[in-house]
């Protein structure tokens, strides 16, 4: 059995950027920062960042361009891709980048709802110029709680892992 599968929750470095394919689909990239907290051996504080390269492709794609910013808390579920081109000196390059296929928005502000961006439709080529979309309700877009735990929906037997039910 094979899982390629990842969960990140973190933080946008920059504003999403939306562009259209040579076929006309819609693909959003998000570049997101992620946090590791630990004690080393003399029990100093150490702090750890990773940066992430995010593709979100068509209507998942449009909701991240649409109410997501940049320092806006998300949480990606996906999968890690590596692709590899040739650049103009004839060079092979690759990049790894997660593929996103489900999102949750971080917590709103107190009392308040996201501010979208204005939607935009699908372009169909790249010189085509975009125009308004309809508007996704509020209601559509899961969202972390703000006082939810990380652990919510999960049942305590399955928090804890058992020597016994590894496999190796």
């Amino acid at each position: 059995m094979n899982l390629n599968k990842i969960f990140l929750i973190g933080r946008l470095t920059q504003d999403p950027e939306t562009r259209s394919t040579q076929t006309g689909q819609n693909v959003t990239t998000l570049r997101m920062a992620t946090n590791r907290v630990w004690n080393d051996k003399s029990g100093q504080k150490q702090e750890a960042v990773e940066y992430h390269t995010v593709v979100a492709w068509a209507r998942l794609g449009d909701i991240a361009a649409q109410y997501l910013k940049k320092g806006g808390l998300v949480l990606i579920e996906g999968r890690v891709q590596t692709r590899s081109w040739l650049d103009k000196e004839n060079n092979k390059r690759y990049t790894t980048e997660i593929v996103a296929e489900s999102l949750q928005l971080g917590p709103r502000s107190a009392g308040t709802s996201y501010e979208s961006r204005e939607p935009m439709a699908p372009r169909s080529s790249m010189n085509d110029v975009r125009r308004p979309a309809s508007v996704v309700r509020d209601a559509e877009i899961p969202i972390i709680g703000e006082d939810e735990p990380l652990s919510a929906g999960v049942e305590e037997s399955e928090m804890k892992i058992d020597k016994d039910d590894l496999p190796f």
